[in-house]
């Protein structure tokens, strides 16, 4: 039996491809109300949501000959509610028994006292940004693979990597680190690889994105002597409540933002000594030596060249993409670029999920030879509460 949905602006939102998966086809009539249009229009300014505004825009207009424009042309004033107008637009327009698909419970009680059927949008699913979907893994019977990814070949995985393919059915130890699961022994594989120059890790919080490029960075640099130094850099946004103005030089400036880092070496110097990396050999707790780990703000990148050295860089997602540009420009000869960052963590207001450096990385170098993406998984994070809030969804 044929129905006739009609669209909410959070049921486009949610997913913009909902016009297709309601159609079912041919099966069904989709119809959208002008002032979703108009709602459209006013958010499309919106730092948080323009870009699934402009993924909503792109799928109407694919669809444009086949959905309903439902628009009330009587010359009355405009009602103040828009979701009263759209029910007017809704009973107006004709429709045998129209559905109202929308995930607004203010709306759906709107629509019952109307005389208007609602339902939710069932197929609802949160919006992925392009590092989330590419998550370094591709189908096994692919054809065309891209540089540098993995695939699951009998429950083992596959590396395509710069000289072929091979399975990864070892465990790296690095650092006296061991992988807690696959994801993270597949990590190493590329943080480790001497072909791979760039490498991006995506993962919700707790994975260990930060402790394995560091364990990796120390590896290389001191036991392997691949190369000469470490730099850290870090997008300066601050989570909450700002701290206002820091006293002191840049260092004591910088420190609250990259205490995490200290806290992280110490614990991989406890593993296995790092005294190279501190000032003073003996105390842990003195400050990095800065001709072999330095910690530097973005702005101090503009007009180096930076050789000989693993850089990483920390909360990727923080960062636009001109900042990125720019930092990746400076990257000179025998350089491991490593980019971390989560895209669902996006805490710079100018940014979001889809226009972040981190998303322009990987939609933009993904099969470029020396360049490698992965997004973390597995059942275990950082500990038991972390495990749990992931698994929730909260």
């Amino acid at each position: 039996m044929k129905k006739s949905y009609i669209l909410d602006t959070n049921a486009l939102l949610e997913d913009p491809n909902c016009i297709r998966v309601l159609r079912n086809g041919n099966e069904n009539a989709v119809g959208i109300p002008f002032h979703v249009i108009l709602e459209l229009d006013k958010l499309k300014k919106e730092p948080r949501v323009k870009h699934l505004v402009a993924k909503a825009i792109d799928s109407i207009r694919e669809n444009l000959e086949v959905i309903h424009i439902i628009k009330d042309e009587t010359a009355e004033p405009l009602i103040p509610s828009v979701d009263l107008q759209i029910l007017k637009e809704i009973k107006g327009a004709g429709l045998d028994d129209p559905i109202l698909v929308t995930n607004d419970r203010i709306l759906q009680l709107m629509a019952e006292f109307s005389g208007v059927q609602s339902q939710e949008y069932k197929c609802s699913k949160p919006f992925e940004s392009e590092s989330q979907q590419y998550t370094g893994f591709v189908a096994e019977e692919e054809p065309e693979k891209p540089a540098n990814c993995f695939s699951w070949h009998e429950g083992r995985p596959m590396f395509y990597g710069p000289h072929g393919s091979h399975l990864v059915d070892y465990e790296h130890e690095v650092w006296k680190v061991r992988p807690r699961n696959a994801y993270q022994n597949l990590a190493f594989e590329l943080l480790l690889h001497e072909h791979i120059d760039l490498v991006s890790l995506q993962s919700d919080a707790g994975y260990g994105k930060t402790f394995l490029a560091l364990a990796a960075a120390l590896y290389m640099t001191l036991e392997q002597k691949r190369f000469d130094k470490i730099y850290v850099l870090k997008p300066m946004i601050e989570i909450g409540s700002k701290m206002g103005y820091l006293p002191g030089d840049v260092d004591e400036k910088m420190e609250p933002y990259v205490r995490y880092l200290y806290g992280l070496v110490n614990k991989l110097h406890g593993m296995r000594p790092a005294n190279k990396v501190f000032q003073e050999a003996k105390d842990p707790a003195s400050k990095f030596d800065p001709s072999k780990f330095e910690i530097l703000p973005l702005a101090f990148i503009r007009g180096m060249t930076i050789e000989d050295a693993v850089v990483i860089i920390d909360e990727t997602q923080n960062l636009s993409r001109t900042e990125i540009r720019a930092l990746l420009t400076r990257m000179g000869e025998n350089v491991k670029c490593i980019c971390l960052g989560d895209t669902r963590q996006v805490d710079n207001p100018y940014l979001n999920e889809s226009n972040n450096a981190l998303n322009w990385i990987v939609s933009m170098m993904k099969g470029i030879p020396n360049y490698a993406h992965l997004v973390l998984k597995g059942h275990r994070s950082r500990g038991p509460i972390c495990d749990a809030v992931i698994k929730s969804g909260l």
